[in-house]
This record gives C-alpha cells, sequence and structure tokens, in this order.
C-alpha cells in the first residue's frame, strides 16, 4: 500500500493507533513514502485502558469522535469497559471559543449576534464532535438554543474520510475480514451519514418532520426549528426546559409514569421505522430529555435513518420472529433482505439464529434487549457469509439505545411484549399508508385497463390457439453447457460399448482356428483383445485427467 505525503502525518496516527491497540501485522504491510516505525519514535506499547482510547479518539479531530460516538453503541463490536468510556464523547468534548461562534453566526445569519438574538449565553449548554449548543433568545423573548457548527470541521473531515477510505479499500482487498465486512462500503455510507449531519438545514428539515409524524403522542415532543434562523452551519430550535434521562433521580421517578412513558415512546419509534419510514436514529440518553411537563423530548436529528416500503416489511417480519422467539422464521427472513457471499453456509448460519433466539427468549425481564438480538442476528450473518443492510444494524443500535432509555424510566419494561402489543397496530398503519387516494386511483386504472382490453385479449389468443400458432419458448440456463455434457456421456457410454463388444466378439473368435497365431492363441482374437485393453486403458486415463481438472477449478 503506498500512501501519499500529502497524508503522512494522518497515516502515521492511524497506524500507530492500529498498532498501539494490537494490529501491528496491519502496519507492517504500510509502505510510507518516509520510514515509519513507532518503535524508533519512542512510542511504547503498554496497558492501553479503555479512557486512553477515548482519549486518542478525541485528540485526532471530529472525524474519529464521531466515530467514537458510534462505537459506544455497537456492544457487538467492543466490550463493555470500552463502551463506558467511549460515551464521555458523547456530549463531553471541548467548546471552541466564543469569538469564532460571533464570526460564524455573523456570517451565516448575515447581522451580528446583538441584532439577531435579545441574549445569547457565551458559555455553551454543550460541546459535541461537529458544532456546540449554546442557550439564547430571541427578539420576541422567545427561547431558544443555537447550534453552531465547529469551524473548517468540513474539510477536515473531507481529508480524514480520504485517508480512511484509502486503509479501508487496502483492507478490503487484503485481509479476510474486510473481504467479510466490506469496510470501504460501511465507511462510505458512514461518510454520508456524516455529510448530512453536517447540513444543518437537513436536520431543520429532519425536526419538521419527525414532530409531524410523532405529533399524535401527547408525552413525546420534537423541537421545532426557527428556519429564518437557521442556514448549513447554524440552526435555531426551540429551547427544551428539562433534564437528560440518565440524571432523573429516584424521587422525581416516582412523580412519572414511567410504564406509559417508556411504552409509548417505543410504539413511536416502531411507528417511525415501520410506517413512517424515518426514524430518529441516535437515541442515546443524552439525546433524550425529561421535559418539565413530564414528556419526552427527542434532540439532535442530525443523524436519522431511512427504511424503505420492502425494508419495512422485512424489518417487521424479523422484528416479529425475534419477539416470538421463532429463530427459523428470523433466519429466513435475513437471508431474504441479504446478500449471499460466496461462503455462505446456510444450514450453519439457521443452527446459530435458531439457539440465538432460543436463548434471548428463555431470559428474564432485566436481561431481555431486542436491540442487541439483531445486532448478534447482524454479527452471525456476516460470520456466516451474509451482507446485511446497514438498516438493519442501525436499527439495532437504535434499539438497543431505546432498551437503556427503557430501563431507566421502567426497570420491569418488556420490549418484546411491547413489540407484540404493538405489531397489529403497525400492521394497520401500514395497510393504511398503502391505501392513500393516488395508489387507489392507480390500482382502479390497472383494473379499467384489464377489463377493457380483456375481451380483445382472449380473442387473439383463441384465434392463435385454433390456427396452431402458439409456441412454447423454454429458456434453459447454461444450455449448451448441459448439452456438452450430455454429450461427453454419450461418447463415454458408446466408447464402453464398443470397447465390451471388442471382448465379446474376440471371446467367440479363440474357438477358430486361424494359420496366424500369436502368443499360441488365434491371432485376430488377440489383436481383438489387445485393441479392447488399450481402448479401455486409454478411457480410464481420461475420465482420471477431466476428473481432476475439474476438481482443480473448484
Amino acid at each position: 500500500m503506498k500512501l501519499s505525503l500529502s497524508h503522512f502525518k494522518r497515516y502515521k496516527e492511524i497506524a500507530f493507533l492500529l498498532w498501539k491497540y494490537g494490529r501491528s501485522d496491519l502496519v507492517k504491510n504500510m509502505e510510507f513514502d518516509e520510514p515509519y516505525d513507532p518503535e524508533k519514535e519512542g512510542k511504547k506499547i503498554g496497558d492501553v485502558t479503555p479512557d486512553q482510547l477515548a482519549d486518542d479518539l478525541e485528540a485526532m479531530g471530529p472525524t474519529y469522535i464521531k466515530i467514537g460516538q458510534v462505537l459506544a453503541g455497537r456492544p457487538d463490536l467492543l466490550p463493555a469497559p470500552y463502551l463506558k468510556a467511549l460515551e464521555r464523547l458523547q456530549d463531553k468534548i471541548t467548546p471552541f471559543p466564543y469569538e469564532e461562534v460571533e464570526k460564524i453566526v455573523a456570517n451565516e445569519l448575515g447581522v451580528r449576534i446583538s441584532k439577531a438574538f435579545s441574549r445569547f449565553d457565551v458559555t455553551p449548554l454543550a460541546a459535541a464532535s461537529l458544532g456546540q449548543v449554546h442557550a439564547a433568545a430571541l427578539r420576541d423573548g422567545r427561547e431558544v438554543v443555537v447550534k453552531i457548527q465547529r469551524p473548517g470541521i468540513r474539510a477536515q473531515i473531507a481529508e480524514d474520510f480520504e485517508v480512511l477510505g484509502e486503509i479501508a479499500s487496502f483492507l478490503d482487498n487484503h485481509t479476510a475480514a474486510g473481504k467479510r465486512y466490506r469496510f470501504a462500503t460501511v465507511l462510505e455510507e458512514f461518510r454520508i451519514a456524516i455529510q448530512q449531519e453536517l447540513n444543518y438545514e437537513n436536520e431543520a428539515q429532519n425536526l419538521i418532520t419527525v414532530g409531524k409524524n410523532l405529533k399524535e403522542f401527547a408525552l413525546i415532543t420534537v423541537p421545532q426549528p426557527v428556519i429564518d434562523y437557521s442556514t448549513r452551519s447554524v440552526l435555531t430550535m426551540d429551547y427544551v426546559q428539562g433534564q437528560k434521562i440518565t440524571s432523573i433521580s429516584p424521587l422525581a421517578r416516582i412523580d412519572i409514569d414511567g410504564a406509559l412513558m417508556v411504552e409509548e415512546l417505543f410504539k413511536a419509534y416502531l411507528k417511525q421505522v415501520l410506517v413512517d419510514g424515518i426514524f430518529h436514529a441516535d437515541p442515546h440518553p443524552g439525546n433524550v430529555f425529561l421535559t418539565g411537563d413530564n414528556r419526552i423530548a427527542l434532540l439532535d436529528l442530525g443523524m436519522v435513518g431511512h427504511t424503505g416500503p420492502g425494508m419495512q416489511e422485512h424489518l417487521l417480519k424479523l422484528l416479529i420472529a425475534v419477539s416470538e422467539g421463532k429463530g427459523e422464521e428470523a433466519a429466513e427472513t435475513v437471508i431474504r433482505m441479504s446478500e449471499k457471499l460466496p461462503t455462505f453456509d446456510a444450514p450453519e448460519f439457521r443452527r446459530k439464529i435458531s439457539q440465538l433466539v432460543a436463548i434471548r427468549r428463555d431470559q428474564g425481564l432485566e436481561q431481555i434487549k431486542v436491540g442487541q438480538s439483531l445486532l448478534d442476528v447482524s454479527t452471525n450473518a456476516r460470520d456466516n457469509g451474509l451482507f446485511v443492510p446497514s438498516e438493519l444494524t442501525l436499527l439495532g443500535k437504535t434499539l438497543l439505545q431505546l432498551d437503556e432509555v427503557g430501563r431507566i424510566l421502567d426497570p420491569e419494561f418488556d420490549p418484546n411484549a411491547s413489540i407484540r402489543r404493538n405489531v397489529t397496530d403497525m400492521m394497520t398503519r401500514r395497510m393504511k399508508k398503502d391505501l392513500t387516494q393516488g395508489s387507489a386511483f392507480s390500482s382502479l386504472l390497472e383494473l379499467k385497463d384489464f377489463t377493457t382490453q380483456l375481451p380483445g385479449r382472449l380473442n387473439r389468443i383463441m384465434d392463435a390457439v385454433t390456427n396452431s400458432e402458439v409456441e412454447v419458448k423454454v429458456k434453459a440456463v447454461d444450455a449448451k453447457l448441459m448439452l456438452d455434457g450430455m454429450q461427453k456421456i454419450a461418447n463415454r457410454i458408446t466408447t464402453g460399448l464398443m470397447l465390451a463388444s471388442l471382448i465379446i466378439g474376440a471371446a467367440l473368435m479363440m474357438r477358430i482356428e486361424t494359420r496366424f497365431h500369436l502368443f499360441g492363441y488365434p491371432g485376430i482374437a488377440i489383436v481383438c483383445f489387445l485393441l479392447a485393453a488399450a481402448g479401455a486403458f486409454w478411457l480410464l486415463i481420461n475420465i482420471f485427467l477431466h476428473d481432476q481438472s475439474n476438481k482443480d477449478t473448484k
């Protein structure tokens, strides 16, 4: 792998990170424009703690902080201590100076902060990898929060993804894990998601869309944006007064109906995924607030997932199968929705999924995690030669985070039971959505065409049958290859019959005395025997060589 000099420093940092965490085998395969050996530069590998991983990712910049945030919600990829350490990357990032905030707001909105807002807090409420949030108030007194993007972050992330893209392609081409997991494809999906998240106009539209879709849920609220004060790098939206779900005290839990709230939250997410086709994909506890009027507020809709009608059907079937403990049905659904690799082992996959679902079904309420089950299904699919859609992994991560929120509000919450309670309603909603006015008119037009053209089509078919004009064409797959194989079989059978005829004829001619003798026997009979022996030997050699060549090509 030849690495460009312009990105040499970044490559060194990534290479050292791989080396530090036990993947020196990957570093050795990289050819730098300059010699690179971490040990010669004074780097020491020691007892690496989970906190050091979080520190390393934070030091490498926003792109790697975002990777750490994603990894924090993936227990199928990292052990629990690392997940805990990476959680701090979700909302405990060093903010950038207020002077930069003033410049960005002025450039984006076209006016100074003092002109646009009656109040703007200098100290941010929170700082994240891509931006930070400040409390403010509009001129009409409306309380808002302003999300400002970090300066120069787009160029930095673009450069980081260029470096990561080259490394991902190298891993895909030179490692077994790369061929199985397709790092380049996963990285490209992640890059697109980051680009969407960097455009705050998209997030503003997500807030409007999801807020409208969840309007029927009285216990759930989504802050709405102030469009006139929002641009690609600045997002102004309603200020949600409340506290994080994780900071709720035991005394405060007494005053809320946690069971009702988590049931409505889970139902709202099922509706987003299985009916609306757009869902809040990052509901970690830092993005879920309990408001002062005892409602759940969903924050940070920069990352959303999308599901099309076909994928919704598959996900609905999979959720039902997992919740009811039907491993065989779950396995078949995953097979249908995934891409099969040459190494796919169907029997082993079905066995593992059936075993996994059975184990989950027999666990107690405190251990049931439907999100974890979906992630485990995805992991087993990849290990057995299936490339699962990214929607399944994203849904598993989302439901796993939702499980954590649900346990805080109601420790006795059973997500599997919730799926079974709400699945009928979700199916009804999907049917109603499919039966829109437009789809009904389309179906009526197709029915009209069918009924008006049916008599003429039947007449043409009957005339063709009467006049013996009906032809049946059969298109065989690999017909030439099949015919060649049949011809080879026929040739071998014919050769065998001819050799058998020579042997039988020679045996009969042994009793006829002739002047010509060979080895003391009638010569013609011995010649026939020799010809039959030579032919048999040639046929055996030919069969052996052909079978051996077939083995070598497999």
